[in-house]
This record gives C-alpha cells, sequence and structure tokens, in this order.
C-alpha cells in the first residue's frame, strides 16, 4: 500500500507539471521593451500596466537604458510617423492624466518682454524710433520709473538734526558719502538734507583768520544751522516717489539746481536711495539700445561758453569758496597764466579740509590743498568741440565725472559741459522744457 500510494502520488506530481506546462505555453510569450529584456518586477510591487498606457510605461526604462548602456539590437520593428505629425513630447515620470500641452510657437517666450518694451518706446521690431530720435531718451525716461535705477545694493547714511555739525561733516569722510538725509526727532519725518555745500556756506560765512577758532562749526548742532542761519535759504526738502518717473527724476534735479534728489517711499517715509546726475546717465548709458546722436559739441551748442568761473594756482582756498557760493557751480578749473588747464577744484575737494582738519587756515593756496586728496586724481578730463555726444557720453561715464572741460589744441580753456547739460539735451529738451533757464 505504500509503494502503491507513493506511485500515485508520483503520477499525479507528473499530470501537474504537464498541466503547468501546457498552461504556460497557450500565455503569448513576453516582448522585450525596445529589443531590451527588463528585470522581472518584484511581487510585492503592484504591476503598472492597469494605471497608465504602455507607451508612457515604457518611456522611463528606455531612457534609462540608453543612458547607461550601449544602443539596443535592431529588432527589425520601425515606427513611421507621417510628416504632418508632430513627435511626442517624453517626459521624465509617467503621467497619469492627460493634460493638454500647448502648443509651440515659433517664437521664445522672451518676445513678449522685447516686444512689451518696443511698445513703450513706440519702436519697430528692428529697433528703429518711429518717432525722431531726438525723442527717444525722453520716451526711456518716461516709461521707467526711479525704483529701476535703485542699486541692489548700496550705503545710505541718515543724521539726526540734534548731531553736531563738526562731527556730522566727519561721519561724511568717514563713510565716504557725499550727503546724508537729516531726520527731525520731535517731527518724526525727514526735514533736509547735509551736503559740502553745507560745509562751503559754513566756512565761508564764519571764517576770519587762522588765529579765530569757527565756532558755528565746532559746537552748533545741525539743527541751530538750520534754524538760524538757513532762514533766507531754507526750502523744504525735494523728495521724489519710487514710482515716479525717471523724467520727473530728471526735471527735479535740473529745475531745483540740486545734485542729489532722495528716492523715499510714501508708505513707510522711509529713504530707499538718492538720485544724482551720475547714476541717471549711467542708467541710461548701460541700458538703452540707441547710441547718442553723433552730431558734435559745437553744433549742438550744450555747455557753458561764456563767463566761465576759474580760478589759478595761487588763488587762496577762502577765495575759491566763495566763488563756489556766488555763482553756484561745482567746480573750478585751474588755469595758470598762459591759459592753459593744469588742475580742477571740484566741491569735493572742500571736504578734504574736514578730513586733514585744516578747515581753520583757508588762507592757503588751491595747489597747496590739492596735495592732499584724499582719493587718486587722474588729471583734469577733458574734450573738444569737434567730439560728438557719444564720445562724451562715454567718457563721462567710463570715467565717473560731474563734468568735462572743453579746450581747444592748445589745452587752453573754452567751456564746460556738465552732467545736467547733457540731460537737458537728451531728455528734456525733446519735450520742450528748459529747466536749467526757467
Amino acid at each position: 500500500m505504500k509503494r502503491f500510494g507513493s506511485l500515485r502520488r508520483s503520477k499525479k506530481r507528473k499530470e501537474q507539471d504537464l498541466l503547468a506546462a501546457g498552461r504556460r505555453q497557450s500565455e503569448p510569450p513576453c516582448l522585450p521593451v525596445s529589443g531590451i529584456s527588463s528585470s522581472p518586477t518584484p511581487p510585492s510591487t503592484p504591476s503598472l500596466h492597469m494605471l497608465f498606457p504602455q507607451e508612457v510605461h515604457q518611456s522611463a526604462p528606455e531612457r534609462l537604458e540608453r543612458s547607461l548602456s550601449s544602443p539596443p539590437p535592431d529588432t527589425g520593428q520601425r515606427l513611421s510617423l507621417p510628416s504632418s505629425a508632430k513627435p511626442p513630447m517624453s517626459s521624465s515620470f509617467p503621467i497619469p492624466y492627460a493634460f493638454p500641452l500647448p502648443q509651440a510657437t515659433s517664437q521664445p517666450n522672451f518676445y513678449g518682454l522685447f516686444e512689451g518694451m518696443l511698445e513703450k518706446l513706440d519702436l519697430n521690431d528692428d529697433g528703429v524710433a518711429a518717432e525722431p530720435d531726438r525723442d527717444i531718451y525722453m520716451r526711456f525716461m518716461k516709461s521707467h520709473c526711479c525704483y529701476d535705477i535703485v542699486p541692489t545694493s548700496s550705503k545710505l547714511v541718515v543724521f539726526d538734526t540734534g548731531l553736531q555739525v563738526k562731527k556730522a561733516f566727519f561721519a561724511l569722510v568717514a563713510n565716504g558719502v557725499r550727503a546724508a538725509p537729516l531726520w527731525d526727532s520731535e517731527r518724526q519725518c525727514f526735514v533736509g538734507m547735509l551736503t559740502i555745500t553745507d560745509f562751503i556756506i559754513i566756512l565761508h560765512r564764519y571764517y576770519k583768520s587762522p588765529l579765530v577758532q569757527i565756532y558755528e562749526l565746532e559746537d552748533h548742532k545741525l539743527e541751530t544751522w538750520r534754524e538760524v542761519y538757513l532762514q533766507e535759504t531754507f526750502k523744504p526738502l525735494v523728495n521724489i516717489s519710487p514710482e515716479s518717473s525717471i523724467f520727473d527724476a530728471v526735471y527735479s534735479l535740473i529745475k531745483n539746481k540740486i545734485h542729489r534728489l532722495p528716492v523715499i517711499d510714501p508708505v513707510t517715509g522711509n529713504p530707499l536711495y538718492i538720485l544724482t546726475h551720475k547714476r541717471i546717465l549711467k542708467f541710461l548709458h548701460g541700458t538703452t539700445f540707441h547710441r547718442p546722436q553723433s552730431t558734435t559739441l559745437g553744433e549742438l551748442g550744450i555747455g557753458t561758453y561764456k563767463n566761465i568761473a576759474f580760478i589759478h594756482p595761487d588763488t587762496p582756498i577762502i577765495k575759491a569758496l566763495q566763488i563756489f557760493v556766488e555763482r553756484r557751480v561745482s567746480a573750478l578749473p585751474v588755469v595758470d597764466v598762459s591759459g592753459k588747464v593744469v588742475d580742477i577744484y571740484s566741491k569735493f575737494d572742500v571736504i578734504n579740509l574736514a578730513a586733514e582738519k585744516t578747515y581753520n587756515n583757508l588762507d592757503i593756496t588751491v595747489t597747496q590743498a590739492l596735495r592732499h586728496r584724499c582719493q587718486y586724481f587722474e588729471g583734469v578730463m577733458q574734450c573738444h568741440k569737434l567730439d560728438t555726444l557719444e564720445t562724451i557720453v562715454d567718457k563721462i561715464v567710463k570715467a565717473e565725472v560731474h563734468r568735462l572741460v572743453v579746450v581747444d589744441d592748445r589745452s587752453a580753456i573754452e567751456g564746460i559741459i556738465s552732467l545736467s547739460d547733457i540731460l537737458q539735451a537728451l531728455v528734456l529738451s525733446p519735450a520742450g522744457i528748459d529747466a536749467q533757464h526757467s
């Protein structure tokens, strides 16, 4: 019985094996993907064929095999698409839902940005102005706000009106800035700007001799200086909003004859930046794709060529300060006896008197004072009447100066062209505005 039972179990096992082999032969063969056999799926992993289309599921293994191994053997299978059909976009991951994909356009996506700029400036696709070229800078300035010109990072120094005048000017020198907004703690607002011009006015008004101390500079506070000694020239703070156009900023700078315009947030009341002529011209020079006109300086008539303020090498400092105050100029060319320009004395050089603490002796000559320049001086930046406006703008921007001295072939002074002259000609004159003489 035992043996029979074992034979019967052996026969039954053979029948089960035959049935299993028959079922395997009846199933369709499993075709490899792109001619490459893939590894079997672990039992614990559910099959993805029921969730995703076969083409989408096979795209990921195909890319993986192509990146890790040599090209698959040719199986003889070919896929042909009609010429008008577009190839499907491959995906790194299976997509369970069918979202409609946007149709490809014939132009890049960023074209809309340039198209919007051209629309603002009324230009066509070739960058040619639809209006005369002389209007392009005016329209460019009107299409940009002051916030566009504010740098990502900059230094801004704020003084309280309770600070001593001497310490305030020393702080300007220590921080390497030329102006600072003044904050009134009692009124909780900004009431003005402290600039190098204030330092010049104090020295010019109260200097007596090297033996007499300038009491108003040593002991007075900023609020005392503003309330008592600036009554006849007191003006409210001129500022601008970051949303205002750069065109409005240029007009405010030239109209009010100021060199620094604080940008103040109207919501928080915080100062964001101090705009200058140099910063605006640098922004215009670096972002516009249309170069300044090639007309010469003599043909345009830009600049000052009559009654030019200048000094000589032996001119005392106190005399130079008097010319700064009376003529309201920012720099004085230093001319020798032959009329040749040998140097230039600017308002910024006056602050060196505070840095050297030599403001108690203003009887020294300009030549002696210029020996104490804090910064490296590359020489007087000059130009000629035959230079084009494009050349002049490039020279000013690269040299980072505020004016050029116009000279002749013998380096004799003929005139001065400033940043205000250039911005007036490029931005305001095309709009019919003469802010310099209004």
